[in-house]
């Protein structure tokens, strides 16, 4: 895919393929029989589709980070390097049944369970037809499926749960699909919801994303059990790894916890493990370089999701020319729907909406 030196991060900017990596990349998608069964079953239309659907992720983060620099907003919180630990996933679940509840690193999801891209910029810009109505940047919406995020990350674990048991008791084949990062692993609220759902047997699937950073904390700093792949045994939950910049191995390991979630069998736990290439927001990505040494970056630099995953499809036939169609088709999404939100950047919510949505209408007496 095309680079931007302006908004990429730097090792992004000269990126090319290792082989050693794609020979893993392959590697990893060979390892589990069930896993390569799912992977292999993916047609190629559906290949390109995510092909899509991660590059329009990136292209969402490029977007952001260039109105911080043009002073049209003034921070933002990207997902860059982490792709493909979302779109995979949600291209295992259906959008019509299932449920989401991303981490607004998780922005990808929202618009991969149909939300429209330009009302996910829009959030940004709190604008009066933003999904929040000018109240958050954190996008979400009911109507998709999509929970909208709060800071707190841990308080969405119980209410996705919550979700689950609403499912199973209305006798629904819907799963829930909550991403949790490695800090939020230590808060009261996430254990409890783990537990919940554990006790329960609940069709909801929990992603422990494991970006090695919580804020400006590294993961070595707050756990010391090793690299959290104990954990989903520690709650009595079915579970697994998956790489988190192999969107293959992504997709696929979701695929077969929806398929166990489905059939009643219980919640499913899966680490990804993957890297925050930048700061916790756009504000601090001088600061994000100093908690790490350099050759950390550089090392996930090379496994820049997008282009392992652009090479792997090269070697499977799928010609260069389709690769920059479907890009150009993300490219042109995209810029539409900045058109669209910008569009809107005068539209103020009206100061009285503050109150709607705010009490119940109908409280019980």
């Amino acid at each position: 895919m095309k680079r931007f030196p302006a908004y990429d991060p730097p090792e992004y900017v000269d990126w090319a393929p290792d082989a050693d990596l794609l020979d893993e990349y392959q590697s990893t998608i060979d390892r589990d029989p069930n896993r390569k069964r799912v992977i292999d079953a993916l047609s190629h239309d559906q290949l390109l589709e995510i092909y899509r659907r991660l590059v329009r992720a990136r292209l969402h983060d490029v977007t952001l980070k260039r109105w911080v620099r043009l002073g049209i907003i003034t921070k933002a919180w990207l997902g860059t390097g982490e792709e493909a630990t979302t779109v995979g996933p949600v291209f295992a679940l259906d959008p019509t049944c299932d449920h989401v509840a991303p981490m607004i690193r998780n922005a990808a999801a929202c618009c991969d369970m149909g939300m429209p891209l330009a009302d996910m910029l829009r959030a940004y810009l709190a604008s009066a037809d933003s999904p929040s109505g000018g109240r958050d940047l954190h996008a979400g919406s009911f109507p998709h499926n999509v929970l909208q995020p709060v800071s707190p990350i841990g308080s969405m674990v119980p209410v996705t749960a919550g979700l689950a048991l609403a499912s199973r008791l209305r006798g629904e084949a819907g799963v829930a699909l909550n991403w949790v990062g490695d800090g939020s692993t230590k808060v009261a609220a996430t254990h409890e919801g783990f537990n919940f759902a554990a006790t329960l047997r609940l069709p909801v699937i929990y992603i422990v994303q494991n970006n090695q950073v919580a804020l400006g904390t590294r993961v070595d700093q707050h756990h010391l059990g090793g690299d959290l792949s104990a954990l989903p045994e520690a709650y009595g939950m079915a579970g697994g790894t998956f790489d988190g910049n192999n969107v293959l191995d992504a997709y696929a390991a979701t695929n077969l916890a929806v398929e166990r979630c489905r059939a009643g069998r219980g919640p499913v736990m899966l680490v990804a493990n993957t890297f925050r290439m930048g700061g916790h927001a756009t504000h601090d990505e001088r600061e994000a370089r100093a908690t790490f040494a350099a050759e950390l970056f550089q090392e996930w630099g090379r496994r820049d999701p997008i282009g392992l995953f652009e090479e792997h499809l090269v070697s499977l036939g799928i010609t260069r020319e389709e690769l920059e169609k479907t890009e150009s088709d993300a490219e042109r999404e995209t810029e539409r729907a900045e058109e669209e939100a910008l569009a809107s950047r005068e539209l103020l919510p009206d100061p009285a909406s503050a109150l709607q949505g705010v009490y119940a209408r109908d409280p019980v007496r």
